[in-house]
């Protein structure tokens, strides 16, 4: 037997057959929904890559790529809670079929702007047609995690960020280097192709391989259905916290703990968006001008905070504490970005200060979302997890355009990390005075 430690000192015992029937199920559903996950970052991303070379080649300025950088978001804000009630209503597998299938067929189109007005609307349908990838995601995996296991399942599926950002540097560098003037096409429509249509085919398999409960799993025995049926209805995310139907969403809209969670999302998420959408260009001004290596360099911090993120996740798991985590991986972040501003290090002395700032970066998301799917009664998951995030991606909209502006207007990148940093540092704050400590039910 395994002991997993609870909040307010409870012990739940984890036999052997447990532990073996949720590593069955991990290694059933999550690999293909990290593969999801990695190619959505990277289509959402990529275009930190792609302006190196399209500034050029369509004249395309600082302020329109920011613009086209927060049109993605305003699309996902607008359509992510009806896509992720959309999930109860039809299925996971029929939702994902859904959205990968549009979403890569508009980012295969990217190849293809010649305007600024074309690359607005792309990138306001690719939000539009993601919007509840993430949302589903996480409440699918309450239909299989207890709350003990749901910190590290949502860690696996979250290394898809680090893994992405490991691969998207190596690959979209060698695709613009070397794909430059191949049949015609520029290294960047190339980078827009290669990193579009696999999405087609990963939607088909996520129809015919996943299941869209367990009860409707054709790979889990009768007794490993009604063991996970027994494990899930213990645990303290859905016991003793019931509402139901539409009082529970109208419970949960007047709930304020929703907003200080949609707050503290949004400001760690916008201070996200500004580092990756502009670190190949942090890269850049460091001295670095090859592509190719442009994009080893960046996969450096992804690899160390891969690492990071899943062992602050166990830890996190282990102790079920998630708030005191969160503000140790803002202090990270606070040590590599001040670190780059104040002492100027070089490009090795950057890279691994990055690297410590992306440990926290990474862990971010995984802690948060398992910290909001233990405070939300099942039956109001679904909008919860859908809201939180939504209201959430106003930021991204506009704080890239912030940490351009405050880029060229100092002509340094001092202004732009400490902007970063501060965002960070008012979301560890809330998260340590403004949110109350979810019952545990065993």
């Amino acid at each position: 037997m395994t002991a997993t430690t609870f909040p307010q000192g409870a012990v739940m015992e984890e036999s052997a057959e447990e532990k073996a029937l949720f590593a069955k199920i991990s290694w059933r559903i999550l690999p293909l929904l990290l593969i999801v996950y990695c190619f959505a970052f990277i289509d959402r991303v990529n275009i930190g890559f792609a302006q190196l070379q399209m500034k050029g080649e369509l004249h395309f300025s600082d302020q329109v790529f920011a613009l086209g950088a927060g049109m993605f978001f305003v699309g996902y804000l607008l359509f992510e809670v009806p896509s992720n009630m959309f999930v109860e209503r039809v299925g996971t597998r029929k939702t994902l079929l859904r959205i990968m299938v549009c979403w890569g067929t508009c980012a295969t189109a990217m190849a293809w702007v010649k305007e600024p007005w074309q690359f607005y609307t792309l990138r306001f349908l690719l939000g539009a047609f993601e919007a509840g990838c993430f949302p589903g995601i996480v409440l699918y995996f309450t239909y299989w995690y207890p709350s003990a296991r749901r910190s590290r399942a949502i860690a696996v599926f979250m290394t898809s960020t680090v893994i992405s950002g490991i691969l998207i540097g190596p690959i979209n560098g060698a695709l613009m280097k070397f794909g430059h003037g191949f049949m015609g096409y520029q290294g960047w429509q190339w980078m827009f192709i290669a990193n579009g249509l696999p999405c087609l085919l990963i939607g088909v398999l996520c129809y015919f391989c996943l299941s869209d409960s367990p009860a409707q799993a054709p790979w889990l025995s009768a007794g490993e259905k009604r063991l996970l049926a027994e494990r899930l209805a213990r645990d303290g995310a859905g016991a003793g916290r019931r509402s139901h139907g539409g009082g529970a969403v109208r419970a949960l809209l007047r709930n304020p703990m929703l907003y200080v969670f949609s707050l503290i999302n949004f400001l760690f998420l916008g201070a996200v968006y500004v580092l990756v959408f502009w670190t190949p260009t942090l890269i850049h001004s460091w001295g670095v001008k090859d592509l190719f290596q442009i994009g080893l360099l960046a996969a450096i911090p992804n690899i160390v905070g891969a690492v990071g993120m899943m062992l602050m996740s166990r830890s996190s798991d282990r102790h079920q504490e998630r708030r005191w985590h969160f503000v140790g991986g803002v202090a990270l972040i606070a040590v590599g970005l001040l670190g780059i501003a104040v002492l100027a290090p070089g490009v090795p002395g950057s890279i691994a200060l990055l690297s410590i700032a992306t440990i926290g970066t990474a862990s971010m998301t995984p802690l948060f979302y398992a910290y909001v799917a233990d405070y939300l009664p099942r039956e109001q998951a679904a909008v919860g997890l859908a809201i939180v995030p939504s209201l959430a991606n106003i930021a991204p909209i506009v704080t890239p355009a912030i940490g351009v502006w405050m880029r060229t207007s100092t002509g340094s990148n001092t202004a732009s990390l400490f902007f970063i940093v501060g965002l960070y540092a008012a979301a560890a704050v809330l998260m340590v005075f403004a949110v109350r400590r979810p019952k545990a039910v065993i």
